[in-house]
């Protein structure tokens, strides 16, 4: 896992190169110091050569300056770099979650997914910024101070030494410890996130059934675990690098204790021990970061995991792959096709009819009958586990997904509306569309008045979900971007539903418009919607327990023929539920 962090350095070669050598740099200028005092006092002092004072300060200075510019320089080019790494992760992340077949979203709430892009991505980067980079720089500090301690004297090195194993023992111990209590406080911060967005996108139905407080109750708990999956951690952090730095610090006791006593002896001179004093300082400086730097090796490599699972997952099969035909009539045909959510719960069961080119299809039943399952599987959002639907004689099964969906208008139950402005909205089914073909599209679905009436016409903000408009304002919006692309085969999921009758009048008429000539597919709860229809599907319980036209089903008296006495009955709109 730490080595596929790392390569993603190899990105920018350039920049990493750049880093690393100024590092390099700083490192060897911190010899200057203890090498400056030990001239002080072995020379300067023991000599009386008050003439170098002057040139050994601005020796020592000189060098200081030129470590802190370049500490300066580096932390900007280390900026720069964690910026690149992490917008080229997450924007690789981003692709491959569009690339993910549906399913996959079934399994994986909103707001986990948000977590994974908005908050693992940039920790995990700080692997490779902070934490490879402050810990090679660390790693080539203690050597070279290490190397210039040996090369005055071997002995007291040894003695300043002393305190490393029992570190390195607790240090070694406490990383493998706290992975796992990482991993859950980093789980429980994504279990937080999820909370939120879905808070945060059903207030209204929380403030509608006013169920604000058990909302808060329920935000506050999982906050709760989240603080304490983190102080579980802090609490060990509070009693292990104490320990360490008592450890450390004690050694600086047992190396002057030794020094000075070698001094007097004559084994080695005043001005080593003082300069050792001053290394030391140096020594111990990358062992202090190991606090740090363990928690973002800790963190980092679990969001790691958490971003390359995500990464490794299968990518959705042939998107581009498979045959692109290069005309298409609409004579879509189902044979035996079964298809399941679960193993308990069968969607679709051996489902099989023909739908003639130009031939416009109902499909009606209750809820779960199976009807948006359907339409579901033809635009291959998921696979039959079964049987195979053909598009004029050919499996869609080795037709290219990207072209197949190119050449469906779906126009979804729910209609949806970017937070950006309607003209963009609307291009989405056809990028290159003049502004006189979107407000020809405009007026077919009767959308063209309240458009011209918002405040900045085609440039008007949707709003998150398309809430600055009613949700009829918003099917017709979703119409008329279907009517903009002008597809071979039409999907409607219940497009009309969230139309007034005299709307709906007039949405029909632009939808038989639509219709004409092209392979439809309609899911619709009204009898309106239905009855004009070529074919009309019964289903239920993922079964076709009937076809034919309105008046066929109607004389067979069978379950379509009760649904529609049961709906004249209760509701004057004449739904069929």
């Amino acid at each position: 896992m730490f080595l596929r962090i790392l390569r993603h350095t190899f990105r920018f070669p350039f920049q990493s190169a750049i880093s690393l050598a100024m590092a390099v740099l700083c490192i060897s200028l911190v010899l200057v110091l203890p090498g400056v005092t030990r001239q002080f006092i072995d020379v300067i002092i023991a000599e009386n050569r008050a003439d170098l004072i002057l040139p050994t300060a601005a020796i020592g200075i000189g060098a200081i300056f030129l470590r802190q510019s370049l500490f300066t320089l580096r932390s900007y080019v280390n900026n720069s770099l964690e910026l690149k790494l992490t917008h080229a992760v997450r924007v690789e992340l981003y692709d491959k979650l569009q690339r993910l077949p549906i399913k996959w979203f079934d399994k994986n709430s909103s707001g986990e997914i948000m977590s994974r892009v908005a908050d693992d991505v940039p920790t995990m980067d700080r692997v490779v910024i902070e934490g490879v980079d402050q810990a090679l720089a660390a790693a080539l500090q203690f050597l070279v101070i290490v190397g210039y301690m040996a090369w005055h004297s071997w002995q007291l090195t040894l003695v300043t030494l002393a305190p490393l194993p029992l570190i390195g023992a607790i240090t070694i111990w406490w990383t493998r410890r706290s992975d796992p209590l990482w991993r859950a406080s980093s789980e429980a911060s994504s279990a937080l996130n999820a909370q939120l967005h879905d808070n945060l996108a059903g207030i209204r139905q929380i403030k509608a059934y006013t169920v604000e407080p058990a909302a808060l109750a329920t935000f506050e708990e999982a906050s709760h675990k989240l603080g304490e999956k983190h102080l579980t951690v802090m609490r060990g952090q509070a009693v292990v690098w104490p320990a360490v730095s008592l450890i450390a610090e004690s050694g600086i006791i047992l190396m002057v204790a030794f020094g000075a006593w070698w001094a007097i002896t004559g084994k080695i001179s005043p001005g080593t021990v003082i300069s050792f004093l001053v290394a030391w300082g140096f020594l111990f400086e990358p062992i202090s970061r190991i606090n740090p730097l363990s928690q973002t090796f800790a963190r980092g490599l679990v969001a790691a995991k958490r971003v390359f699972k995500i990464i490794d997952t299968p990518d959705e099969s042939h998107i581009t792959d498979g045959i692109t035909p290069h005309t298409i009539e609409g004579r879509i045909r189902f044979d035996n096709v079964s298809f399941s959510y679960d193993e308990d719960t069968p969607a679709i069961v051996n489902l099989s009819f023909e739908a003639a080119p130009g031939q416009t299809v109902a499909l009606v039943g209750s809820t779960g009958s199976g009807k948006s399952t359907t339409l579901n599987l033809l635009t291959r959002f998921y696979e039959p586990e079964s049987g195979s639907i053909l598009l004029d004689g050919t499996p869609i099964s080795g037709i290219s997904k990207e072209w197949l969906r190119d050449q469906l208008g779906y126009v979804t139950q729910e209609s949806f509306l970017f937070n950006t402005t309607l003209r963009e909205n609307l291009l989405l089914a056809k990028h290159d569309a003049t502004d006189a073909e979107l407000w020809a599209a405009l007026e077919a679905a009767h959308a063209a008045d309240f458009v011209r009436q918002s405040p900045d016409g085609l440039d008007t903000l949707a709003g998150e979900r398309g809430s600055r408009f009613s949700g009829g304002e918003k099917q017709r919006l979703s119409i008329a971007r279907a009517l903009l692309k002008n597809p071979p085969v039409l999907l409607l999921d219940e497009a009309t539903s969230a139309l007034d009758n005299q709307t709906e009048h007039h949405v029909q008429a632009a939808l038989d418009n639509l219709r004409a000539n092209r392979t439809s597919f309609v899911i619709a709860h009204r009898l309106t919607t239905v009855r004009n229809a070529d074919l009309i599907l019964v289903l239920h319980n993922g079964q076709l327990v009937e076809q034919g036209t309105h008046s066929q089903l109607l004389a067979d008296n069978g379950r379509y023929a009760d649904l529609c006495k049961t709906s004249l009955s209760k509701n004057s709109r004449e739904t069929l539920i």
